[in-house]
């Protein structure tokens, strides 16, 4: 990916400004994207999705191999023409305005983009250099990257040095030298240890919190998605099936249930008989009673042992986890990437 894809720098005097609103506030969401197509050699890759991601939160893209998810970033980060559908980033019309969205997005794909035989402060002076910062200004901003993402120390250290978790940091405090609204992370921790992994995921969830940067996310990982997301997708065929936070997407999938454990046989029969639709299990003790979880489905199945006088020593909550939404609700992967990626 160029240099100039992955920020667009400095804000040119020529750039549109974005619509506001009466009280000079931006309108638009940080991303809103309507009916978004595209093709390659007559197959659909996209098939009119529709995305809406409020500004200041991190949004993840999930999908098997082939489902339209780096196609969906190319298009998105202007490296790729839509071929129907509308789309605005940042306020700003993704087609006719496409200048003005690369100078307030940030891109970084699957690897990190850093030239291993400079040094830590190299790679990003270079960067600001790419972005047209000033000498005093890409200085006083690499100063600050690298005290962020805790580089200090490595900043004289060539990239090649450096471990897979500090190349990552770095690549992303490169994608930020020309200060970007929004960043596309196209699976940014493939190929990271756990450790490194949750380096990247704290880093990420720092400038959400503390900088208000809007984080498109793309992923393998679904255990990524729970922990960084506010709000999930999953794409499957080039369609969204499904969209809402972790926890919606859990409750739309068959599994969850809540366990109830009684002191004796007696007070686990007389449970049984009032929660028919639960399955009991004499030798432990305990009752599964089929539930989404939530505090009115547990509130229900409280009151009814209540108004009965049925003791439950303890109970526990068991919802399916992104693995069980994943398989549930996407068919096998393509194995056939789109070739943006």
């Amino acid at each position: 990916m160029s240099a100039t894809s992955r920020s667009g720098g400095a804000r040119s005097p020529g750039l549109i400004p974005p619509p506001t609103r009466a009280d000079g506030r931006r309108a638009a969401p940080a991303l809103d994207v309507t009916g978004l197509r595209k093709e390659f050699d007559g197959r659909t890759v996209l098939d009119g999705i529709d995305l809406h991601v409020p500004e200041g939160t991190v949004f993840s893209l999930l999908g098997p191999n082939g489902a339209g998810k780096t196609t969906t970033v190319a298009i998105l980060s202007t490296l790729l023409a839509p071929d129907g559908g509308r789309a605005r980033v940042a306020g700003y019309d993704l087609v006719r305005q496409s200048e003005s969205v690369r100078s307030v997005i940030g891109v970084t794909g699957q690897f990190a983009a850093v030239d291993p035989l400079l040094t830590a402060e190299e790679n990003l002076r270079l960067m600001a250099d790419l972005a047209h910062l000033d000498r005093a200004t890409g200085r006083r901003r690499t100063a600050e990257l690298l005290d962020a993402f805790d580089l200090t120390k490595a900043a004289r250290r060539t990239v090649g040095t450096l471990s897979g978790g500090m190349r990552r940091k770095l690549d992303l405090a490169m994608t930020l030298v020309g200060e970007p609204r929004l960043l596309f992370l196209d699976e940014p921790t493939t190929g990271l240890d756990p450790r490194s992994r949750r380096t990247v995921w704290e880093t990420v969830r720092r400038l959400v919190d503390e900088q208000r940067v809007t984080v498109f996310l793309t992923t393998q990982y679904l255990e990524e998605a729970d922990h960084l997301a506010d709000r999930i997708a999953v794409l499957d065929r080039g369609r969204i099936v499904a969209e809402g936070t972790a926890d919606d997407l859990k409750r739309r999938v068959p599994g969850g249930h809540i366990r109830l454990h009684f002191p004796d046989r007696a007070a686990l029969r007389a449970a049984a008989a009032l929660l028919d639709s639960g399955t009991a299990d004499p030798e432990a003790l305990t009752l599964r009673v089929p539930g989404d979880g939530g505090i009115p489905a547990l509130r229900a199945v409280l009151d009814v042992l209540g108004e009965a006088a049925v003791p439950a020593d303890r109970l526990s909550v068991h919802t399916p986890d992104l693995d069980d939404v994943f398989l549930a609700l996407t068919g096998p992967g393509t194995h056939s990437e789109e070739h943006a990626r």
